[in-house]
């Protein structure tokens, strides 16, 4: 029987004496964050003041502080990276007063989204590899950080990316090991749980037991109506892009993203590794990278800046119409600027496979 089995009067207020603590959902996009993030916020962690709404692709919600999202976009961008890079990991830091800028800007928006709450509940992907950041940031506050990670099979996750944005299966099994290997690394001197995805909609009662073990915590308030919110919330519906192929087999970047998807799948049945197992996949994306060089392009650095205006221009409640109608034109200028190089982008994909496999079997 789990604590929100249990009658009322047998309940603790857990928010009267649990001390202060905030809860980071890290881990890949399309990865069962989102989900993640509403089971902790109906357990009593407390969700930012301006939460990123659903939308087709995710119906119910990302359950993240948008406002924040656009400023990790900045931050990416400000060192030469972007969300979607094969190669954010590990952190780019810049030079140490122009970090120290960027980690004041992220406390005073930490500040302005949570206000003081008890049990800050930040989730944004992003987070995952702008991690030192984000600790320096909860460490000035004076803030310890629980870290939730959701792991879901690397091919689920290229499916919805396929159809979301086009992106081709090497690709987002590039992105999803960086990110994964991130959330790893920052994460590993907190107390976290690894989460099965699959495991989280078959019985979220269980894998909720788990997380409070490994945090060493219950979680806020998880009563017997959060329970039955919990219940109505988590539906087969957010079970998308089943994986059925064997990753080994997809060329190139396949056995890498196995390797370290085993770790993960491991860590989610409390059949921990040692970290130190995944240094072999850490130093084969780093030697990719020098291989490669620099993967983002500025047109696609300029457009994800758009959008992130956009974002913030539509969310913003009194913005003028007329700022809003720019931003679209503007974002439309860059989107056709981006199709004209659709056939540089094929040609670099195609560049890209070689690159792997040529790599990958030197290695």
């Amino acid at each position: 029987m789990t604590r929100a089995d249990r009658q009322p009067e047998d309940l603790k207020d857990a928010s009267s004496d649990l001390s202060r603590a905030a809860y980071f959902v890290l881990g890949m996009h399309r990865s069962g964050t989102s989900a993640i993030t509403q089971v902790l916020a109906l357990s009593g962690a407390n969700l930012p003041e301006n939460v990123m709404p659903g939308d087709e692709h995710n119906a119910k919600g990302y359950f993240e502080p948008w406002r924040i999202a656009v400023f990790n976009d900045q931050r990416l961008r400000a060192g030469g990276s972007a969300w979607d890079d094969p190669f954010a990991f590990p952190y780019r830091a810049l030079e140490p007063r122009e970090e120290k800028r960027w980690i004041t800007r992220a406390t005073d928006l930490f500040d302005e989204e949570f206000a003081g709450a008890r049990h800050p509940l930040m989730k944004d992907p992003r987070v995952s590899v702008l991690g030192p950041l984000w600790r320096a940031v909860l460490h000035d506050l004076g803030l310890p950080v629980r870290a939730v990670i959701p792991v879901r099979h690397p091919l689920a996750v290229a499916g919805s990316l396929a159809r979301r944005d086009g992106f081709p299966v090497e690709k987002s099994l590039l992105v999803w090991v960086a990110y994964m290997l991130g959330a790893e690394a920052y994460s590993r001197d907190l107390p976290r749980a690894f989460v099965a995805y699959d495991a989280l909609l078959a019985d979220w009662r269980g894998q909720v037991s788990r997380i409070e073990v490994a945090h060493g915590a219950p979680l806020p308030a998880l009563t017997p109506q959060a329970a039955k919110a919990i219940d109505r919330f988590l539906t087969q519906e957010l079970r998308h892009n089943e994986a059925a192929e064997d990753l080994a087999r997809i060329p190139g970047v396949g056995p890498l993203a196995a390797q370290v998807f085993d770790w993960f799948v491991a860590a989610a049945a409390d059949q921990p590794r040692p970290p130190e197992d995944l240094a072999a996949a850490a130093k084969a994306l780093m030697k990719l990278q020098q291989t490669m060089g620099v993967f983002v392009s500025p047109v696609t650095s300029d457009l994800a800046a758009a959008r992130a205006e956009l974002l913030e221009a539509r969310q913003l409640a009194g913005f003028e119409r007329a700022r809003v109608q720019d931003l679209e034109a503007r974002l439309e200028a860059l989107q056709s600027t981006y199709a004209a190089q659709a056939e540089v982008q094929r040609q670099l994909d195609s560049a890209l496979d070689a690159l792997l496999d040529h790599t990958l079997g030197e290695s």
